[in-house]
């Protein structure tokens, strides 16, 4: 297979490696960007990939919230210019309150209800397009309602969590949502995280390692690769990370502290997962001026 430019770009870009690396990774591997990602791994010469959850599309996380309710949701722009516009940031607000009166589960529901001025979402969605001159899409929501300590937190309208705790304060649930809000754990505890994802990792420090560690009696090799494991859980978990607030100590050494447990967290930055389109402003300027 042929290996082009943008592949190696790609690549680059989603692992931090070097170009030569990066396209040696995909020789190897006939192309497919997920298998030369997991090759560079097992050189050591990427930690993870860089790519996964990058911003790439424009808008606003809002929030709504009210005793252990509260719901976050998503909301795109095409450009960071009309998601200040106020217009559009009313509209959001409206569609935030709406979404956590009427118990909507998901976008999709949420289309249907009513905001306060007798306008469904989707109508006022119009009308906010036909001002702002943009596409605009009411994305996804996440919500939580329990009579646990529920805190929500948004980090400059980028940025937004939900967090649910069972025990301990107001003030602890939203050190805990803007902890999940900066260091993104993908799990809660080490229960959680999948056993495919343990075995994966194994096989990658064990590819990792040299012969003369792989030599080593069966027992010792274990401890070691455990040891390895042990860490990229506890860099995977939300209760095994250093917490933000108080680094000398681990966010499940915290919340036990307070005679609290982390039930379950939810977070959502705006643009996760969209491809956004690379524009070439000059030649789209040169092909308007009849230049190009």
């Amino acid at each position: 297979m042929q290996i082009s430019a943008p592949m190696v770009k790609e690549l680059r870009e989603r692992s931090g490696a070097g170009m030569m690396e990066c396209k040696k990774a995909l020789t190897e591997v006939g192309g497919e960007m997920d298998a030369a990602i997991e090759w560079l791994r097992k050189q050591g010469l990427a930690k993870a990939d860089k790519k996964a959850g990058r911003i790439a599309a424009e808008g606003r996380i809002v929030v709504a919230a009210a005793g252990g309710r509260a719901v976050l949701v998503e909301i795109n722009s095409e450009t960071d210019f009309v998601a200040k516009d106020d217009n559009f940031l009313a509209f959001a607000a409206a569609v935030a309150q709406a979404a956590l009166a009427a118990g909507a589960a998901d976008a999709e529901a949420l289309k249907a209800v009513r905001l306060a001025s007798g306008e469904t979402v989707e109508e006022a969605r119009a009308a906010v397009i036909a001002k702002v001159g943009e596409n605009v899409q009411v994305r996804r929501l996440a919500r939580i309602d329990s009579p646990d300590t529920v805190a929500a937190y948004v980090h400059g309208g980028r940025i937004g969590v939900l967090v649910e705790l069972k025990g301990g304060s107001e003030e602890l649930a939203r050190g805990v949502a803007m902890h999940v809000a900066a260091m993104n754990p993908p799990y809660n505890k080490a229960a959680d995280v999948p056993a495919a994802f343990v075995a994966k990792e194994k096989e990658i420090e064990l590819a990792k390692m040299s012969e003369k560690d792989k030599a080593k009696p069966a027992a010792i090799l274990e401890k070691i690769i455990a040891g390895k494991i042990a860490k990229i859980v506890n860099e995977n978990t939300l209760y095994g990370q250093p917490y933000v607030l108080n680094t000398e100590q681990t966010v499940e050494v915290a919340v036990k502290a307070a005679g609290a447990e982390v039930i379950g967290f939810q977070r959502l930055a705006v643009g996760e997962g969209i491809e956004k389109k690379e524009e070439d402003f000059a030649a789209e300027v040169m092909k308007q001026a009849g230049l190009a």
